[in-house]
């Protein structure tokens, strides 16, 4: 490992080797990773960059392939999440995985509930969960049903029960995402208090102040593999950005050609913001143009991406279309305005496994057309025919199940899905993720196309050098908030980039 610590305490957990595997895929390739008492240890990455996998196989979700785990010098390996709970390792999740409809007492002493005469003994339950919550900072009627609280109210509860339990290590996963400020200091606060008491903290969050303001290290991963081991205070944020993503010195070949003058707006967000997930942005796109998003993931460029979409209401601001202000309430109302939207999550929010690729390929024209007016089969075959052509999608054979194809050529049915509409503006998030270079570099090709011909792209991605390569601009995200948009010129690399990224917006 890289980095240094100060403690001479050793850890209360060591990872060592750690390698996982999934059908194709490596998820953890040789991982090592250590966690001393009264530390708030930051595990940072990107998507896909293992941070997960780690947690399940640390936890018992997942067996290890390769590798050992040791909990206070012995070596252990558990079958279960409540077999390493009832060792010492607690973890709350984004999602609190608690029973709402049960009181709060009940919550943080469930299948553990206090007996007298062997029946609950509810007086000294609720005064024990009363007891624990003051301990966190927190008062209120522990026999209220835990729905009635708020997100935050209910991480402290589940981070009560994990202090009642005795854990020696509680994992925090993604904890402040749903928070406002005020909620995020008070879980520090109580962070503090537990590291005081000598508790190890691993903490995943994307919310790069966060990190600087909590966490005393980090280890970060990248495509399965260990990138090293940092005192938070002795790596400057450029550093970390670059190390997550992968820095490239060497500019990029920039597929869009010369900068060029575009005409009138076609797509303006003015002031557009939905509250706790983007804050309000200004962005303009012409015809023709692709612009951009860059920023970590969490950053916000999704959420953005959905608002333009009516997919998610809008809190604030408005949406002015070919000049004139446009209520997109919903995918349908952005959709008969010929905008078009490739969802991050293609198995989750595009594709329909069990349909043909014809029927995946016709479903967003179905759409605007509603159930009632079916298209014509003769319509609908000489439509996916001629998309399966002009994508090159393989194989080239409209009537069997998507599912069969694939990830690549899967991503190309979407990609066909939406022109058959004739998008006037065509967003696009992640879509070279996880397929194969040769895919990769015919999407690449097909938004230079698209752009020449017209056509308004908003391009999501990871991959900062496949941005610069494709955009005229670049809307910089982070913390939720679009902090500069640059035009990508000679002077934008992806070094000034990451700089944006971990500087909140100074080039």
């Amino acid at each position: 490992m890289s980095g240094k610590t100060e403690s001479l305490t050793g850890p209360i957990l060591l990872m060592r080797g750690i390698g996982k595997q999934f059908p194709g895929v490596v998820a953890l390739d040789g991982v090592d990773f250590r966690l001393l008492p009264g530390e708030v240890h930051a595990l940072m990455g990107e998507n896909g960059a293992g941070k997960s996998t780690l947690i399940k196989v640390l936890t018992g979700v997942y067996e290890i392939d390769a590798g050992t785990i040791e909990l206070s010098g012995q070596q252990v390996a558990f079958s279960s999440p409540l077999a390493a709970q009832q060792a010492g390792i607690s973890t709350v999740y984004q999602e609190v995985n608690l029973c709402t409809n049960l009181s709060v007492a009940e919550n943080i002493f469930i299948g553990r509930e206090p007996r007298r005469r062997g029946r609950i003994d509810w007086k000294r339950m609720r005064a024990r969960a009363s007891e624990l919550l003051a301990g966190l900072g927190i008062d209120l009627d522990v026999s209220t049903p835990l729905s009635s609280h708020s997100l935050a109210v209910q991480q402290m509860v589940a981070i009560a029960r994990a202090v009642d339990i005795e854990a020696r290590v509680l994992i925090l996963d993604e904890p402040t995402s749903s928070l406002d400020a005020g909620e995020v200091e008070q879980l520090f606060d109580v962070m503090r208090a537990l590291k005081a008491q000598g508790i190890a903290i691993l903490f995943v969050s994307h919310f790069l102040d966060q990190i600087y303001e909590i966490a005393d290290r980090m280890t970060i991963l990248r495509n399965g593999r260990l990138v090293g081991e940092y005192l938070t205070r002795e790596l400057p944020q450029v550093e970390l950005v670059a190390k997550m993503i992968g820095q490239v010195l060497a500019d990029l070949e920039k597929l869009h050609g010369e900068a060029r003058a575009f005409d009138e707006p076609l797509v303006q967000a003015q002031a557009l913001g939905r509250a706790g997930a983007v804050e309000p942005f200004t962005l303009t796109i012409h015809e023709g143009e692709v612009v951009g998003l860059a920023g970590l993931l969490g950053s916000g460029r999704t959420e953005a991406a959905r608002l333009l979409f009516g997919a998610d209401h809008a809190t604030g601001g408005q949406v002015v279309y070919g000049g004139e202000p446009a209520a997109l309430r919903s995918p349908r109302a952005a959709m008969q305005r010929k905008i078009a939207f490739l969802s991050e999550d293609r198995k989750r929010d595009g594709l329909v496994p069990e349909l043909t690729v014809r029927e995946n390929i016709i479903l967003a024209l179905q759409a605007t057309r509603g159930w009632t007016r079916p298209v014509p089969r003769e319509q609908q075959d000489k439509l996916v025919a001629k998309y399966i052509a002009a994508l090159k999608i393989s194989p080239a054979h409209p009537e069997i199940p998507v599912r069969n194809l694939s990830g690549g050529n899967q991503q190309k049915v979407l990609l066909a899905r939406w022109l058959i509409l004739e998008p006037r503006l065509l967003i696009l998030d992640e879509p070279t993720r996880g397929i194969d270079v040769g895919a990769k570099a015919e999407i690449q090709r097909l938004v230079v196309e698209l752009s020449d011909g017209g056509v308004a792209v908003l391009f999501i991605s990871a991959e900062l050098e496949e941005v610069l390569r494709l955009s005229h601009k670049v809307g910089v995200l982070r913390d939720r908030r679009l902090v500069a948009v640059l035009p990508n010129d000679d002077e934008l690399t992806t070094e000034a980039l990451m700089e944006t990224i971990a500087r909140g917006g100074a080039r």
